[in-house]
């Protein structure tokens, strides 16, 4: 087992009035050679978004990009058609493909909007771009590891991406343990923390905190307090 240890306070941060955003990889101006990617993982930022304030209108080609709010509501447009709200326990994935235009801005004026947003390479280029969101409960999440991304074909309950990638969240009691099961033993996983504090295979984790593991087939989970996590098991690159 090989792993990497990325602490919430070595993340990327700039902060633009409107957008407060974290990068646990390379994006922007931050750029830590050390931090290009972890495999097929490109971007984990961790963004908030002041009231009434967005994303203008922008292109993206050849990347899944999902988005995971944590609190707010969050207006999605793109050139597909599609104009959504995503809130707190909705998953939503944007396959660019050929190329799609989108914005995002906050719905509110009264309140941030608190996100996630992924970016990861798909295994298929110039794929037709397509939208897909999913909402999933708090109970659905609780002391388990719930599959909230999949890849395309799959029948794992997800929203689906053009990649041979999983995204599991859960919500776990203090002193909950689990075992996580890689679906492919050759992938990685890059295992997030939300909230609290967690032991992942001998290695404590706390608010914000990142771990890759690679070369190993299961993961060892044991939450230390309550505690939120999102684990993505993803291809790792050549």
């Amino acid at each position: 087992m090989k792993t990497i240890l990325h602490k919430a306070n070595t993340r990327g941060h700039a902060n633009h009035g409107w957008l407060d955003s974290f990068h646990t990889f390379s994006f922007a101006s931050y750029h830590d050679p050390q931090k290009i990617h972890f495999g097929a993982l490109r971007v984990l930022n961790d963004d908030t978004v002041a009231g009434g304030m967005g994303f203008g209108t922008h292109p993206h080609d050849n990347m899944e990009i999902i988005s995971i709010p944590t609190s707010g509501d969050l207006e999605h447009f793109d050139s597909m058609g599609n104009k959504q709200v995503i809130r707190q326990g909705d998953v939503q994935v944007m396959s660019a493909g050929t190329g799609i235009q989108h914005g995002e801005k906050n719905k509110n004026h009264d309140k941030p909007v608190k996100f996630f947003q992924i970016w990861v390479f798909p295994n298929e280029k110039n794929v037709t771009p397509r939208y897909d969101q999913k909402s999933f409960s708090d109970s659905d999440k609780q002391n388990k590891l719930l599959t909230v991304v999949s890849p395309i074909g799959t029948n794992d309950g997800g929203v689906q991406i053009h990649q041979d990638a999983w995204f599991s969240l859960g919500k776990l009691d203090k002193g909950f343990a689990t075992v996580y099961e890689l679906k492919n033993k050759s992938n990685g996983v890059y295992a997030f923390v939300f909230e609290g504090d967690v032991t992942i295979n001998g290695e404590h984790l706390s608010r914000r905190d990142g771990l890759g593991i690679t070369n190993a087939d299961k993961l060892e989970i044991k939450a230390d307090s309550t505690s939120e996590i999102l684990l993505m098991e993803v291809p790792m690159l050549n």
